[in-house]
């Protein structure tokens, strides 16, 4: 029999079993993902250095929606990029791979080099669970306790997002 499971909701400890289960699933998703680019090459340090767009990053962006929301952060953010990222987890990167990847117990905030990536994938894991496409950016509420966020706060997350990349082009 397995102990019971603690539940603190916003910004307290949570086992996250089941985000740690749904990224682990989602992962294999980015190597199966369409990608234009065929070449076996290894990408050299001037691609490297390109492939982190300017800009917010997935991180800065928890920061600012804790911010903005009236609370210290979202709840135990975590850096999961390796789940969603052929190259943070040591593989062949694709066209398709996030830049970062930040859990917390009340979104996921997934950073992608381009709008379209993030269009991409919102529209293909909106079957998982509510998706929503913020520029190069897609918040995901699709682990048990990231559920428990309100449509309202959903909605607040998303405002605050556009509001702190309005600047980017």
């Amino acid at each position: 029999m397995m102990p019971p499971q603690r539940h603190v909701f916003q910004g307290g400890p949570i086992r996250r079993t089941t985000a740690a289960i749904l990224l682990t699933a989602l992962a294999p998703l980015t190597a199966c993902s369409s990608s234009s680019e065929t070449s076996s090459a290894k990408p050299t340090a001037s691609h490297k250095a390109e492939s982190k767009p300017a800009g917010l990053t997935a991180k800065q962006a928890a920061a600012k929606l804790a911010d903005a929301t009236g609370v210290t952060d979202l709840g135990d953010p975590t850096d999961n990029t390796a789940s969603c990222s052929n190259e943070a987890a040591g593989k062949e990167p694709t066209a398709n791979d996030c830049s970062q990847l930040i859990t917390t117990d009340t979104v996921s905030i997934y950073e992608y080099k381009a709008a379209g990536v993030a269009a991409h994938w919102v529209k293909a894991m909106k079957v998982n669970g509510d998706w929503r496409q913020v520029g190069r950016f897609a918040l995901a509420w699709t682990a048990r306790d990231q559920k428990l966020t309100s449509d309202e706060r959903r909605t607040e997350l998303v405002a605050a997002l556009k509001k702190a990349t309005a600047g980017e082009s």
